[in-house]
């Protein structure tokens, strides 16, 4: 008598099929902090110590932050956006604020767009920063992760004095953003800056030449041009890979057109070219940031747009005139509602492309957001560049790869 097995899903590892030998072993990297760089998880068949198939799996951070923002007005839901890539939430915050300001057709004060570009520049470096530490702890050198923690320290008690947060920052609005700076803040970022190149210094001074380093480094990773463009990668990993495409040289967004810069590029395609051009983006950003603090004296205090039917009034005319108060209730209670209309918006993040698609059906609720994020992207070219390698880089592409699930996962 034949029984009936009873139906039952199937583990997710049983649905692969490795096509491996007898010699051969699977072993899961993940899912765990830290050296996963979050909850990620690589399925890995092994021969000996060398790694010959990647299967990465994605998913267990997922909270359904797109499907959130379109149950959330469209002011309600910036602050969720911190919580994606959370070491760079003011560009998590810019890059929706741009995208609504586009569908609403705003144009923003000139302050307000200097003070975003400082804010986004700080937040740049430190989330450069960050990399840095934890890609070194990652390889062995702890002495470069307490000295670059250092430096991030400084960055964000700047951006605390500013908005009040260190990590989640909600420090943009759509239409401007929520505070002028406080009075010394300037001088404290011009002292910080000063700083900065000595920092620079000493962290290249432990890295550059030490053989352990360049040799866990060097020809790991390698990913070439045409494959970082079809696995679309973004950021450092695609300049890493020698092509020149930065986004706010290329579409230039807020003041970015104004200021001079360079777009770093390395043509090793490894990974100790990405740090490579990680430092030199932070010198450049040093760069930025200085040119953007002559702007500011040269602007008048606006710094949220003037649009009664989109963006509340300033703080003092709601406690003072009838008509403000009425067209803020309205604004918080039932929400902005933006034109029928759909768009993509990208932004040059830490990591990469960061882009915004919404679409709009007229109401106060987005019918759809669909975000773009760098880190999902890159999760993926580890089917390629981890193959062939052994399993002790495979830590060390993960961390020159800058992922951060939070945003992967959304």
């Amino acid at each position: 008598m034949i029984t009936q097995q009873p139906n039952r899903l199937k583990p997710f590892f049983e649905n692969i099929s490795f096509d491996r030998d007898d010699n051969n072993m699977v072993l899961n990297l993940g899912p765990q902090h830290p050296s996963a760089h979050g909850q990620l998880r690589l399925i890995l068949e092994l021969s000996g110590e060398r790694i010959v198939k990647v299967t990465p799996d994605i998913g267990y951070m997922h909270r359904g932050v797109e499907k959130m923002a379109e149950n959330m007005i469209y002011n309600e839901f910036l602050p969720v956006t911190d919580r994606m890539d959370y070491i760079a939430a003011t560009s998590n915050n810019y890059g929706f604020a741009l995208a609504v300001e586009k569908l609403i057709g705003l144009e923003v004060p000139r302050r307000a767009k200097v003070i975003r570009m400082l804010l986004l520049e700080l937040n740049r470096i430190s989330s450069h920063l960050f990399w840095l530490a934890t890609h070194a702890l990652d390889i062995g050198a702890m002495t470069v992760f307490l000295y670059a923690y250092r430096e991030r320290e400084y960055a964000m008690d700047l951006i605390e004095a500013y908005c009040g947060a260190r990590l989640t920052h909600s420090s943009i609005r759509i239409g401007g953003v929520p505070l002028d700076l406080p009075d010394g803040w300037l001088e404290n970022l011009s002292t910080y800056l000063d700083k900065l190149p000595e920092a620079f210094a000493t962290y290249e001074g432990l890295l550059d030449e030490n053989r352990i380093w360049r040799m866990r480094l060097e020809n790991v990773g390698v990913l070439s041009a045409k494959s970082a463009q079809s696995w679309g990668a973004s950021g450092v990993m695609l300049r890493g890979s020698g092509i020149a495409w930065d986004i706010r040289k290329e579409e230039p967004y807020e003041l970015y057109d104004e200021v001079e810069f360079d777009v770093p590029v390395s043509d090793t395609c490894d990974c100790y070219g990405r740090y490579k051009l990680y430092m030199e983006e932070m010198r450049q950003c040093v760069r930025i940031l200085r040119q953007v603090i002559t702007m500011y004296k040269d602007t008048k205090p606006e710094i949220m747009a003037h649009a009664p039917e989109y963006i509340s009034a300033p703080k003092e005319q709601i406690m003072t005139q009838n008509y403000s108060l009425m067209q803020h209730f309205v604004l918080v209670t039932q929400g902005m509602k933006p034109p029928k209309g759909e768009l993509y918006v990208a932004t040059e993040s830490p990591k990469g492309e960061l882009g915004y698609y919404i679409n709009s059906q007229g109401e106060a609720y987005p019918y759809r957001v669909k975000i773009r994020t760098p880190s999902f992207w890159h999760c993926s070219l580890f089917q390629e560049i981890m193959l062939d390698s052994y399993l002790a880089d495979a830590i060390a592409m993960i961390a020159s790869s800058n992922i951060l699930l939070g945003e992967t996962d959304r």
